[in-house]
């Protein structure tokens, strides 16, 4: 268990007060009203004030609450990053690490900031639509109806980068780069005080559950970048949905997120290939194969790598290459055992329609495509496993009665072999467990999966602060925010999802 004794920060931290969401989006509007409930509490029970000495000669900014006191700490926050420095920020989703996106050498800071694969492209961030002009070479009509309908907020789109416009870091040196306008205003203060197009990855060490307070920053970045900036609980709590839309008006989703996939569907109007949010893959391999054969006319099918890339071995039983590459001939996913007997049958990848006149790419569509080269991958959190506790996660899917039997069971198998035990459940359903593990926490109510998105990581994280080693957690309903929930669950789990 970890000591709850708090070491002096080695990085700057302004703590700076927001307005709230930009009012532009109704997806940041509904998170920053989830946010204001816990604001205040959070602030009491969990962002400890930081004070006394500081290590390593750096200073804290402390700054009172309120529109002007926060300009001085944005504008130093800034300065910084125009400087080549690297800066973590709120968004309405996560923490972002910032770096100016042109900057090849602060760039490289923030790969090595956070342990990161630099295979892994990272997503730039923008204050204003007229920015594109600088770095795309242009926007299909599909891309600009997901813009007025989404932007700001947590989309991001994947758009052909203009030649020489930003670090070739940044797009893993494909011809595409991936961008979002975030719905938040300290954001977007931030960026545009800068005067740079922000690339920003989540603030944390890679791999760890992505941070949605600033302390969760400090736990794992203090010392290794320049500054935080401090605006309270993230209110999505998830990252943004990455989009790549296609030469026929649709679109196929690189990673589910805060904007559903049935959302786009109805604004688009055309077909939005379907996610497969199991073994630690972002997209069903085959809708993802098909989906890119359609992208831009003159394309070759699968030059992207973002459906088959073999993933890392960072995630134990996670699907590698050879079931992707499966899936695309039309066989489906095999989820690989979990270690230990507990793990899952055999499902299919294959996910229902979607609103829109949204479906699947078909196994006939899938087997005509060549399977995909091992390079980077067209979006973030593609290839690698991410948002792992410290200890063995498992999530189990099925009938309420069926689920709560087998937590039950196997935390009773956890604690005969000693571990510490932890669950995640559902507020209807925690009475199910009391008194049988170390560590009970709640996802919310399971009438809102927007609650469970917004608890998640922070929830992962404390279980790494109550020394659990086996933890068992609650599925939920693979649709609208759910697939993004069940996403980033199986990747925490390296895949171990069954179904009981």
């Amino acid at each position: 268990m970890n000591s709850n004794k708090q070491e002096p920060p080695r990085t700057r931290i302004w703590e700076v007060s927001r307005q709230g969401s930009t009012g532009n989006n109704a997806v940041g509007q509904q998170a920053e009203g989830a946010a204001d409930e816990t604001r205040s509490a959070a602030r009491a029970a969990v962002e400890e004030p930081f004070s006394g000495q500081r290590g390593s000669g750096n200073t804290e900014l402390r700054l009172e609450t309120g529109a002007r006191a926060a300009d001085p700490g944005i504008r130093e926050a800034a300065a910084l990053l125009a400087g080549g420095g690297l800066v973590a920020f709120p968004t309405e989703t996560v923490y972002g690490l910032g770096a100016d996106a042109r900057n090849t050498r602060a760039v490289e800071a923030v790969f090595t900031a956070k342990g990161r694969p630099s295979d892994n492209p990272l997503i730039v961030h923008i204050a204003d639509r007229a920015e594109l002009d600088a770095l795309v070479l242009g926007v299909s009509e599909a891309d600009r109806k997901l813009m007025d309908a989404f932007w700001p907020g947590p989309l991001t789109l994947v758009l052909p980068v203009r030649p020489g416009a930003l670090s070739p870091l940044v797009t893993a040196g494909l011809d595409t780069v991936a961008v979002r306008m975030p719905d938040h205003d300290l954001a977007l203060s931030l960026i545009r005080e800068s005067g740079c197009p922000l690339a920003a990855p989540s603030a944390n060490r890679s791999g760890r559950p992505s941070p949605t307070l600033a302390r969760h920053v400090r736990e794992d970045l203090d010392g290794r970048i320049d500054g935080i900036v401090d605006g309270g609980p993230a209110g999505v709590g998830v990252e943004s949905t990455v989009v790549r839309t296609t030469a026929a008006g649709g679109a196929a989703v690189l990673r589910p997120g805060g904007i559903p996939a049935e959302d786009i569907g109805r604004v688009l109007g055309a077909p939005v290939s379907a996610v497969s949010a199991g073994e630690g893959a972002d997209i069903d391999p085959a809708a993802a194969i098909a989906a890119e054969g359609a992208a831009r006319p003159g394309e070759a099918a699968g030059r992207g790598g973002f459906a088959a890339s073999e993933p890392s071995g960072a995630g134990e039983g996670a699907a590698g290459g050879r079931e992707a590459r499966a899936a695309a001939q039309g066989r489906g996913v095999e989820r690989a055992a979990a270690e230990g007997g507990t793990g899952s049958g055999t499902e299919s990848a294959a996910d229902p329609a979607l609103p829109g006149g949204s479906s699947p790419a078909s196994a006939d569509e899938a087997a005509d495509a060549p399977a995909v080269a091992d390079e980077a991958p067209r979006s973030p959190g593609m290839k690698y496993a991410h948002y792992a506790p410290s200890g063995r996660l498992e999530v189990v899917l099925g009938g309420e009665a069926a689920v709560a039997a087998a937590i039950r069971e196997r935390l009773g198998a956890a604690a005969q072999r000693g571990e510490r035990t932890g669950v995640l459940a559902f507020d209807e359903h925690l009475a199910s467990y009391a008194g049988l593990a170390d560590v009970t926490l709640s996802l919310g109510s399971a009438g809102d999966l927007r609650e469970a998105a917004s608890k998640l990581y922070a929830a992962l994280r404390r279980f790494d602060e109550e020394g659990a080693t086996f933890m068992l957690a609650e599925g939920c309903a693979d649709s609208g925010i759910g697939s993004a929930v069940m996403n980033r669950l199986g990747k925490a789990a390296g895949g171990r999802i069954s179904r009981v």
